[in-house]
């Protein structure tokens, strides 16, 4: 099936140069009079390559048909986060640069969407929210009035948040793993 350049979303896998690569970035150019086109990263399946190349906006890629699927985390080794496929109980590995710096919000039994085609993963996707543990914050200031300060706090796997004063050690927290903001308690 043929998917317009304009229409390629990311994470969308295609065929492209008879490889298979997976869109990381789409953007629309345009410049006056002139035509516009689609600035378009793509990131080889196989290999990791990243390109970034110019093509006219009806340009048709072969879209290629991506499996998602919800995998839990069990734990990480140096080079790759070993997950649980739900259905089959069978453990699998992925790449750590898959997840990348949202490492730190990994804790175990964390359901995680992979995206893979022909049984590769090719992008693995965290919860827009965790909640995880305050393991090490500076006490509260005692007479510090001024509203809107925060402080530095470490969580369980390694996150470094900012939280409100009042927030202690041991306190379950609740943060988006999208921007790493401190939510609310759990």
């Amino acid at each position: 099936m043929a998917i317009k350049a304009i229409d390629l979303r990311r994470g969308m896998a295609v065929k492209y140069e008879d490889k298979l690569w997976v869109c990381v970035d789409n953007s629309k150019v345009a410049k006056g009079n002139w035509r516009s086109y689609q600035v378009i990263g793509l990131k080889n399946i196989m290999n990791g390559q990243l390109i970034e190349n110019r093509f006219n906006t009806d340009f048709g890629f072969e879209e290629v048909f991506i499996e998602r699927k919800t995998m839990e985390y069990l734990y990480s080794t140096a080079e790759s986060h070993i997950l649980m496929d739900m259905q089959s109980y069978e453990e699998f590995p992925i790449p750590a640069e898959l997840v990348g710096d949202k490492a730190p919000f990994l804790t175990p039994n964390l359901p995680l969407l992979v995206s893979m085609v022909e049984s590769k993963p090719i992008l693995a996707e965290l919860p827009n929210t965790v909640e995880l543990t305050i393991v090490d914050t500076p006490p509260e200031v005692k007479g510090a009035t001024v509203t809107n300060v925060m402080k530095e706090a470490l969580c369980e796997g390694g996150a470094k948040i900012k939280v409100p004063p009042f927030i202690h050690n041991g306190t379950k927290v609740k943060i988006d793993t999208r921007t790493g903001e401190y939510l609310g308690k759990a």
